[in-house]
């Protein structure tokens, strides 16, 4: 026998409503683009006619002319993998650490109470003044980078997770416990489950942790990686290359931010 298909006769209201989505997305990525070309040609236009020094700002076209010359030498490529790569090693160690260091805070009630004053302590110190001591135990190069790295988004990766894991409903907990059910049971059928948007939401905010974390490495130790272009290009007073560099960041780092945000909808999609 053949499936009958079934035709699902929508009202008009929800046409109209769909319809409006859909419109209310195409604006918002046509103003999106509009805002981005106007801005890169109101500067490629004050750079040209004079008004604006393109020593001091550049301009798209340079950049451009930049950006290709680097790819033609290969020296683009390299950079942005030892910078991609210290920042993905980074990335990956803070975010498992901290959820790891999360959960054992929220099992131990004693231990949180313990080190909790120690991770606000931790949070609120300029992670760039550990540097000199970073390289004195790690070294110079990429595992000072990494360790950067891992320092400024571990914290925060902790505290809102821990954050996340002790605001699920204590009636559900209770539930769980009235029927029979250990602390680990606890964690990975409610507290896990229900944090999940928390935990994309950290994801997020550690993309861009990272970067800065690798980027500020590189700034302090480093002989490869963009932000080693960037702080050479500042001492030869290369604008060219500094803004060439910082907008391959940009792209790197946007580039990672999606990839977390179709985790997201991936998520929101089977959930």
């Amino acid at each position: 026998m053949k499936n009958k298909q079934k035709q699902i006769n929508f009202s008009k209201s929800h046409k109209a409503y769909v319809k409006k989505l859909r419109k209310d997305k195409f604006w918002v990525i046509f103003f999106r683009i509009f805002i981005l070309m106007a801005f890169l040609g109101l500067w490629e236009l004050l750079t040209y006619y004079g008004v604006l020094d393109p020593f001091f700002v550049s301009s798209p076209s340079r950049i451009v002319a930049q950006i290709i010359q680097l790819a033609e030498n290969g020296t683009l490529l390299s950079h942005s993998w030892i910078t991609l790569y210290e920042t993905l090693i980074g990335f990956a160690i803070a975010t498992v650490l901290g959820y790891a260091i999360a959960v054992i805070l929220w099992w131990n009630e004693r231990v949180r109470k313990i080190f909790e004053p120690y991770i606000v302590v931790l949070n609120s110190l300029p992670k760039i003044a550990l540097g000199p001591v970073i390289i004195l135990w790690v070294g110079a190069g990429t595992s000072a980078i990494i360790v950067m790295c891992v320092l400024i988004c571990i914290v925060i990766t902790t505290m809102s997770m821990l954050s996340a894991f002790l605001s699920v409903e204590e009636g559900k907990i209770l539930l769980l416990k009235s029927m029979h059910a250990n602390k680990f049971q606890i964690l990975f059928k409610l507290i896990l489950p229900n944090s999940m948007p928390e935990f994309i939401s950290v994801l997020k905010i550690n993309v861009g942790m990272s970067w800065v974390g690798s980027i500020m490495g590189e700034y302090l130790s480093s002989k490869a990686g963009l932000g080693y272009l960037i702080v050479y290009g500042g001492q030869i007073l290369r604008i060219d290359l500094v803004m060439a560099a910082t907008v391959v960041l940009c792209i790197l780092a946007f580039v990672m931010y999606w990839l977390v945000s179709l985790l997201e909808k991936h998520y929101t999609k089977n959930r």
